[in-house]
């Protein structure tokens, strides 16, 4: 107990005095995860818009598919990515194998089932009461995915936030395609595990700290989205 409290207030302060590597880690988790969600939603969005809006054949299948992939195991990912970066795979040559950009590449994969879910049913909801008002005024069918992503902007930003939060505390796909190499690709849930690992919970715990004040950001984020989002209803 003594060794945990000891560890808790250097921890206290190596967040205080902003710890260069403690704050080098953190950035760079943002960098990378910042960067997967709006790539993700980039993607995502306009996919979860078009299973609302289109009708095609196997679209039940599609949806159930992307449903299913919400589940994916990360460390499956990130052997999937390991697989097409290494020297071997067919992007090889590109040499993106234990970069953040690797780790980019995971997370997108990784958070866009997620993102595209819950941007479907969300729009979904939306094009039920719009359909008959967008069908009159003959809009085309990107007109129809334009005006229902815009209104449903909060919904989206939600589901956008939610996969933030799963892809800034992933671990094992990371660990896999980035490699947890100190200056370059070490991020926050890697450097716990390794510090921890190593005996030095000072900085795990610092870590950690950071990581749930993280977590619990965008869970308030999406709380207050959600309760903006009822108010402008009634």
């Amino acid at each position: 107990m003594r060794d945990l409290w000891q560890g808790m207030i250097e921890a206290f302060w190596l967040i205080a005095s902003f710890n260069a590597d403690l704050y080098e880690i953190v950035l760079r988790s943002l960098q990378v995860t910042v960067t997967a969600v709006i790539i993700a939603s980039a993607i995502a969005l306009p996919l979860g818009a078009a299973l609302a809006v289109n009708r095609f054949r196997y679209r039940r299948a599609t949806i159930s598919l992307l449903n299913a992939l919400m589940g994916l195991p990360p460390v499956v990912v990130g052997l999937f990515v390991y697989i097409l970066l290494s020297r071997s795979g067919p992007f090889g040559v590109l040499g993106l194998l234990f970069t953040p950009t690797a780790m980019i590449i995971a997370q997108i994969i990784i958070i866009t089932p997620l993102i595209a879910s819950i941007a479907h049913q969300a729009i979904r909801d939306l094009w039920a009461s719009y359909h008959d008002l967008l069908i009159s005024m003959n809009t085309t069918k990107w007109q129809r995915m334009r005006t229902l992503i815009w209104d449903a902007r909060r919904s989206l930003i939600t589901a956008s936030l939610a996969g933030f939060g799963r892809a800034i505390g992933e671990v094992g796909a990371i660990m896999i395609v980035g490699g947890n190499i100190d200056h370059l690709t070490r991020v926050l849930t890697t450097a716990i595990a390794l510090e921890t690992g190593k005996g030095d919970f000072s900085l795990a715990l610092g870590l950690g700290f950071i990581l749930i004040a993280l977590a619990i950001a965008v869970n308030m984020a999406i709380h207050a989205i959600s309760r903006t989002e009822r108010a402008s209803t009634w």
